[in-house]
Parts: structure tokens; C-alpha cells; sequence
């Protein structure tokens, strides 16, 4: 048995991972690790303060743990490689053996969104040159921020942006979780790395499946890449409303569309589209 950290556990994905150790029954030792302790509380494990910022605080937070997993940061691309190492290299003055990382999928070059992935690619660089054992994730697009959209879309009868017929490898953080889970316990895994995503849809399948789920009548359409660009700053910011744009640019020109190694990540495939929006449809959690 192990002593197992997971970092940024107060987020979305950290907090997935963090429920899913727990219920793997594999009586390891599990430790969340947040900039704010008070956000991860009611996790139901040991809380320890650490900030990517300050490595001395992963210093102590990861006292005597055997496994880490680096859930990649939020902050600008420039900040993230260095707030990155920060972590790699206090695990490894605390005598960590193991680290994982979650990186993302998308495209290298030409694209807003691709800044972001640089950076995550040289944070993989840096995992494989530690010293450690390690493995790393490529993660898909979430498909919980279009759930979540639905209000805008149904008010706007449609989903429009610059994707085209590009087909995205979505996924979702509870199936990331469990495919996370086993690369962190196994040591089959050490070594590699896997592209995480289900069944890769196009937009319009993508509305079929909102609209077949929750009785919309949507329609995809189409955006020029500048047009859908302005439109995201507008409404997010500079920022974040390029990063979302280079996303769906990305999408049109296929970085998105890789054959996924979750089944082999995760010990099962991934859950099937028809049967999350089934559950979705029928009013429970999907």
C-alpha cells in the first residue's frame, strides 16, 4: 500500500480523482493537496496546503508520499512550465518514486490554444527527465461545459463556432478519473503515455446528442475562425476567449482527433456516448 497526493484537489478534476481513490478499495493512503485547504475540506482524506507557486510548500505537503499526481495548472502558459517544476522538483527532494501528470491533447502550433499545449508538452519533458517513475495522460475535451451551456444554446437554438466537421475525442472527468486511478496504482503503466477521450464526435453529432438527451432542437453552425474569435473575446475576455477559440480552431484542423488509449489506461473502454446521454435523458447523474 502507498501514500498517494493528488494536487489542485479542490478543482473539478482533482476533486473526481481524490473520490475515486477513495472508492478503489486498494487501502492506500490518500492525500489532497490544495492552495486553499479549506476548499478541498469534506474530501474525507488528509488536506495539506500546497501552491505552485511556493515549492517549499509541496515540500512539506508531500512528506512521505510515495505518488503524486500533477494536475496541470491554470495559470498563463508562460507562468505554467516553471509553477510545474516547482512541484516535480519538491517530489523529488521528498523522496517521491512515482508522478503522473494530466496534459492535454491539441495542437502544437498555429493555433491560440496552442501556447497552452507547448507548455504542457515541456512540463512532459520535465516529468520524463526526473528521475522518477512516471506516466502521462493526454486528456480530452471535457463534454461537461456544453451540459452546462445548454441555456445559452437552447436560447440561441444553436451551437456555432469554428470547428467545421471536425471531429473532438471528448471525454468526461469521471472517466478520466477512473482511467487516472489505475495509471496512479499500476506499474504497467509507468513509462507511457495515453491519449484519454472517448469516442470522438463531430458538432453536429454532438447537437444530435444534447437534442436526443434533453428535448432541444439545435443545430450546428459554422463560424469563420476570426468571426468565432471575436465573438469568445467579447464575451470571456482576451484571454480565455482566444484560448476557447484556438480550442475549436484546433478541432477543425484534427488535433483533436487522435486514437484513444484510454481502455488501455483505464482497464475498460471508455463509457459510450449513447449511454451517457441516456442517463443524462433520464434525469440521473451521467
Amino acid at each position: 500500500m502507498a501514500t498517494i497526493a493528488v494536487t489542485a484537489a479542490s478543482g473539478h478534476l482533482g476533486r473526481a480523482i481524490v473520490k475515486a481513490l477513495t472508492e478503489n478499495g486498494g487501502g492506500d493512503t490518500i492525500v489532497a493537496i490544495a492552495r486553499t485547504p479549506e476548499n478541498a475540506r469534506g474530501l474525507g482524506v488528509d488536506v495539506r496546503r500546497g501552491d505552485y507557486t511556493d515549492r517549499a510548500s509541496f515540500e512539506a505537503a508531500l512528506n512521505g508520499v510515495d505518488t503524486v499526481l500533477l494536475v496541470s495548472g491554470m495559470d498563463e502558459p508562460g507562468k505554467r512550465i516553471g509553477q510545474h517544476r516547482n512541484v516535480i522538483e519538491a517530489a523529488r527532494t521528498a523522496g517521491v518514486t512515482k508522478i503522473v501528470y494530466t496534459s492535454v491533447q491539441g495542437p502544437d502550433q498555429d493555433s491560440s490554444f496552442s501556447p497552452i499545449v507547448q507548455s504542457n508538452r515541456q512540463t512532459e519533458q520535465d516529468v520524463r527527465d526526473s528521475g522518477l517513475a512516471w506516466v502521462i495522460g493526454r486528456n480530452g475535451i471535457y463534454i461537461e461545459p456544453d451540459i452546462e451551456y445548454i441555456d445559452t444554446y437552447k436560447a440561441l437554438g444553436e451551437i456555432a463556432n469554428c470547428a467545421g466537421d471536425g471531429k473532438c475525442g471528448y471525454t468526461t472527468r469521471d472517466e478520466l478519473a477512473h482511467a487516472y486511478v489505475q495509471m496512479l496504482v499500476s506499474d504497467a503503466h509507468n513509462g507511457r503515455t495515453f491519449n484519454l477521450h472517448g469516442r470522438s464526435l463531430t458538432q453536429t453529432e454532438l447537437a444530435a446528442c444534447l437534442n436526443q438527451a434533453l428535448g432541444t432542437s439545435l443545430v450546428y453552425r459554422r463560424m469563420g475562425v476570426e468571426a468565432y474569435r471575436q465573438d469568445r473575446v467579447n464575451e470571456l475576455g482576451e484571454f480565455i476567449g482566444a484560448v476557447i477559440a484556438g480550442i475549436y480552431t484546433g478541432i477543425r484542423d484534427g488535433a483533436f482527433d487522435h486514437a484513444s488509449n484510454y481502455a488501455e489506461a483505464a482497464g475498460r473502454p471508455h463509457r459510450s456516448w449513447d449511454d451517457y446521454f441516456s442517463a443524462l435523458k433520464a434525469g440521473g447523474n451521467p
